[in-house]
């Protein structure tokens, strides 16, 4: 089968539209993959306008070019890391963009490559790199780590509970031997972890993940890039991020409603903090996920997130950070409570049930359900 007839772009409709593409706009599609994003942004530019399309994978982007030839010169792909568009627009000529979409992760060619390694269910080195340019593969990343890096990137990355007893093992095995393949890594950790009959997910899955992110770096300057994105951003212009792990799109939330004015922390935060400067309206105010019917026809989209913004004016950015009446103490109390619907402990020793605030170390802290983020005062 071609790459283009096993290609199927995730939330692929949602994706375009929250782009809104419009005729002579200017877009870039951060990770273009083999193209299904890029195919629908030129269909609705209709000829006009200019699309960038940016890969760190160059194998993607020669199956990229053969699907849109048809474009009509209105195309530039480039293979580069999205993270150094901010540096590259000024010698496209490019000031301002209408729209910026990213469809982060693994794509379908890579997985479905064995001489790529990035699954353990093909056979083939531990490669797992996005861009070959780069010199480090996962099979050297696990020769060369020790094993206290090894359990962090297993549990920061993969979130793997059984991150220690893995690195351990790999410790141990690459004394004996090196581990060089898929099946290498798979059968190591299907052997500490075990695997209970029906058990549908690889044992793998986890440590998988985790590997192709620290070979990739791929949550390294997310955050920082998303915010300088913005500012390449026209007025009215958009940003659509698809994340496919939790760790990325708490990434993408949390830096969008930063920009959105909104103070995201796992601190408490006092009354009558300054606000912070709205550079940004929420399109998504909660992620869009993939329909049923798109996870039956393509199974790798279930774990899909999508998220937008769009940049304000200037003078809307400037409307929004106008000086705010500071609320009394007694009026911030009573909004604390009336919001709080899960009070929150901070030792977690004495957590307490009941509604309403807390009081732990003079500061008054409770867990809001309905913004799902901790609020609080000095007391």
């Amino acid at each position: 089968m071609t790459g283009e007839s096993l290609h199927i772009p995730v939330l692929l409709s949602e994706a375009v539209d929250l782009l809104n593409v419009h005729e002579g706009g200017l877009y870039v599609d951060g990770t273009v993959g083999l193209g299904g994003h890029s195919q629908e942004i030129l269909r609705r530019l209709e000829g006009s306008g200019r699309l960038i399309g940016l890969d760190r994978d160059a194998d993607a982007l020669v199956q990229a070019q053969e699907r849109l030839s048809w474009s009509e010169g209105n195309l530039q792909l480039i293979n580069e890391d999205f993270r150094r568009l901010p540096e590259l627009l000024p010698g496209l000529g490019i000031k301002a963009l209408d729209g910026l979409l990213l469809d982060l992760g693994v794509s379908s060619l890579q997985l479905d490559t064995a001489e790529r390694g990035f699954s353990f269910r093909l056979s083939g080195p531990l490669d797992m790199r996005m861009d070959r340019r780069s010199e480090r593969t996962a099979a050297d990343l696990l020769a060369s780590e020790d094993q206290e890096e090894l359990t962090r990137i297993f549990r920061e990355y993969g979130e793997e509970r059984s991150a220690r007893r893995i690195a351990q093992e790999i410790v141990k095995v690459r004394r004996q031997r090196p581990i060089r393949t898929t099946d290498d890594l798979a059968s190591l950790v299907e052997g500490v972890k075990g695997r209970r009959p029906g058990q549908r997910i690889h044992p793998a899955t986890q440590v998988f993940q985790a590997l192709r992110i620290a070979v990739n770096r791929e949550l390294s300057g997310l955050g920082d890039f998303l915010s300088r994105a913005i500012q390449l951003l026209a007025p009215g212009g958009r940003l659509v991020v698809i994340a496919f792990h939790s760790l990325e799109d708490r990434i993408v939330k949390r830096t969008f409603m930063t920009e959105a004015g909104r103070r995201v922390s796992r601190l408490p935060l006092l009354g009558n903090e300054e606000p912070l400067q709205e550079n940004v309206k929420l399109l998504t105010r909660k992620p869009i996920v993939p329909s049923e019917s798109e996870t039956a026809k393509n199974p790798r989209a279930r774990s899909a997130r999508l998220r937008a913004v769009e940049r304000l004016s200037a003078s809307e950015e400037q409307d929004e950070t106008k000086e705010r009446p500071k609320m009394t103490q007694t009026q911030y109390n009573n909004g604390l409570k009336s919001s709080c619907s899960v009070p929150f402990s901070l030792d977690r020793r004495r957590h307490s049930s009941r509604s309403g605030p807390w009081a732990f170390a003079d500061i008054q802290v409770c867990w809001d359900r309905r913004t799902t983020e901790f609020i609080g005062r000095s007391s």
